[in-house]
């Protein structure tokens, strides 16, 4: 089970609320509420009496994955200075949320649909595979280079508190092919861990060891995938690295054989 600590550091950071004349940058652990429409349900979630849109119900092709009642998540987001509403919730973009694992019995709020609030979105898609109306295809992958090869770096972005998710193939999946084509000699993977520095004041931090604990998992996804020529060199960068989602990370460099 993943372990939330939340602790008043008085001087180790900056408080991550920032506000200028065109965005306010905001991260907060709330509960998630679900309005639902004619369309599609979308998802918001409260800080200091504001109510904020966070995106719609749809699946794993998406790049927001909607988080679900009964736990608690981590908010961190931008509002944009013209302020836009959806849903009755001022818009974060970009956003990320957080699904924290403690289960939170509270967070239980469905709002019903009102004429005001429709989304244009259309219908939820049929059952079945993840191809209709509410799937997401990623663009085309690039084309593969022509030799010679340069050493390239990939970066795998997490959840807070988070290890490899149903959205993780997409980003391993370059590496992969970018490995294999270049019939790489050697991968260097690095996992981090971060705190994050609310608007509370407050700072939540990764658990222990979170770092190793990515990085290992990412070069077991990849020999068991069939990556297994290439040397590999793995390690954990398990300091605390304050930051926001973009430090959640592992990263990949590939480094082509001869």
């Amino acid at each position: 089970m993943r372990v939330l600590s939340l602790s008043l550091l008085s001087a180790a950071f900056a408080v991550t609320q920032v506000s200028s004349a065109n965005a306010q940058t905001l991260a907060f652990i709330s509960c998630p509420i679900v309005r639902d429409t004619s369309s599609v349900p979308c998802w918001l979630s409260e800080f200091e009496g504001q109510l904020y849109y966070l995106g719609i119900q749809t699946d794993v092709s998406a790049d927001f994955s909607p988080p679900s009642l009964g736990h608690k998540v981590l908010v961190e987001g931008t509002v944009a200075g013209e302020r836009t509403e959806i849903c009755g919730g001022l818009v974060l973009d970009p956003v990320k949320v957080s699904v924290l694992p403690e289960l939170s019995p509270e967070c239980n709020t469905l709002l019903m649909a009102e004429d005001r609030y429709e989304l244009p979105f259309e219908a939820p898609r049929p059952p079945g595979p993840s191809a209709g109306r509410l799937a997401f295809s990623p663009p085309p992958p690039p084309p593969l280079p022509e030799p010679p090869f340069s050493e390239r770096t990939f970066e795998i972005p997490y959840d807070f508190d988070g290890t490899v998710n149903f959205q993780s193939p997409r980003f391993l999946s370059p590496a992969l092919t970018y490995a294999q084509h270049v019939n790489a000699k050697r991968l260097e993977i690095t996992g981090y861990r971060t705190a994050v520095a609310l608007s509370s004041d407050e700072v939540v931090h990764e658990r222990e060891s979170l770092g190793t604990i990515r990085a290992e998992q990412v070069a077991d996804l990849l020999r068991g995938a069939g990556l297994t020529e290439p040397e590999y060199v793995v390690r954990g960068i398990d300091e605390l690295e304050p930051g926001g989602p973009e430090s959640r990370r592992v990263t990949i460099r590939v480094i082509p054989g001869a």
